[in-house]
């Protein structure tokens, strides 16, 4: 079984993993709960075996696609590998960093991943310690998005990324939240996979609100759904 849910930042909304995993106990490692972005397990060195043992200890596989509260010095240390078609960081045996622009071929499903977003706390970070530029995706990773889908012809069974295209921005509840729902250029690079891919459902996180926008456009904080799914 495959899930999605919503930004977990470490451990400030990892209960809902636990509130999950005691209610579904016949969920194994062969099962998969993927967070949104702004995963923020990988955030600080000193500390980082004891902020993953919670996640590790968790009875399913967790899969991530990087928000933009990450630390991408940290993250980007690790080496890329290959893994059900697509680019990983292997954090744990189960734990994988689903980087941007791939698409993975997953329990008979396609999947395409792009994360990455604006920081609208910025101003209240600092650069290298709790704030990376990074967080803002490439050219270059778009373009690689651009190719990985064609590849596929431009048809993928779901998208999952942190931030959403600039049309989603528009539907309600987004555009009643002023200062989030200002167009980024990661909301503008999005808008293309819009235009571009064909596709059953896009999962989106980073606006910390659930619901679901439109048919097979849905937001996610801290509900978790099965893949597929609408809240």
């Amino acid at each position: 079984m495959i899930y999605v849910t919503g930004d977990t930042h470490g451990l400030h909304d990892f209960a809902k993993l636990l509130d999950f995993a005691e209610n579904n106990p016949q969920l194994t490692k062969d099962d998969y709960v993927i967070i949104a972005g702004d995963f923020g397990g990988v955030w600080w060195k000193p500390t980082l075996g004891a902020d993953l043992e919670p996640y590790h200890d968790l009875p399913f596989t967790i899969l991530f696609i990087d928000g933009n509260h990450e630390n991408f010095d940290l993250l980007n240390a690790y080496p890329v590998d290959e893994w059900k078609g697509g680019k990983v960081h292997v954090i744990l045996p189960d734990i994988l960093h689903l980087m941007r622009g791939q698409v993975f071929e997953l329990e008979g499903n396609t999947i395409f991943t792009f994360g990455g977003a604006t920081s609208i706390d910025k101003y209240m970070r600092k650069e290298g310690v709790s704030w990376w530029k990074e967080e803002l995706p490439t050219f270059e990773e778009l373009d690689e998005g651009i190719a990985n889908l064609r590849r596929h012809g431009n048809k993928v069974d779901y998208i999952i990324t942190h931030a959403c295209g600039e049309r989603a921005l528009m539907y309600p509840p987004l555009r009643t939240r002023w200062r989030q729902m200002q167009r980024y250029p990661e909301n503008q690079m999005l808008a293309y996979f819009e235009d571009i891919a064909d596709y059953k459902h896009w999962y989106f996180s980073h606006y910390h609100l659930d619901g679901n926008l439109r048919q097979g456009l849905t937001v996610l904080y801290q509900k978790i759904v099965k893949l597929g799914d609408s809240i």
